[in-house]
């Protein structure tokens, strides 16, 4: 195994959007909630960075704080969002906004 490298990322400073993330809230003075898979990080972001994020084609918004990664969805059941397994992470969801979520996953 001599010559191997592994090579590891740090997710606190590089993550990619829509890749890494499942959902994000937006808090107050600019500090944003990241929710992946097995972590949460929070960050702060100018209001550029913020308005760029929430313009994202990946996202769609659920609450005023609170945009979830369509392409991450696995299923809608029960007026819930899960991310995978029903035990992973999930949201509360509105029919309404179900409906957005179904349009931007094409089902």
């Amino acid at each position: 195994m001599a010559g191997l490298a592994v090579q590891t990322r740090d997710l606190y400073e590089d993550f990619e959007v829509e890749r890494d993330i499942l959902f994000f809230k937006l808090g107050s003075h600019g500090q944003v909630s990241f929710h992946g898979q097995n972590y949460n990080l929070k960050k702060r972001m100018s209001a550029d960075e913020v308005q760029t994020l929430t313009r994202h084609a990946s996202f769609v918004r659920l609450k005023s704080d609170c945009y979830v990664n369509a392409g991450k969805v696995s299923s809608i059941e029960d007026d819930r969002l899960y991310f995978g397994a029903k035990d992973a992470k999930s949201l509360t969801v509105s029919k309404r906004q179900q409906q957005l979520v179904r349009e931007r996953m094409g089902r």
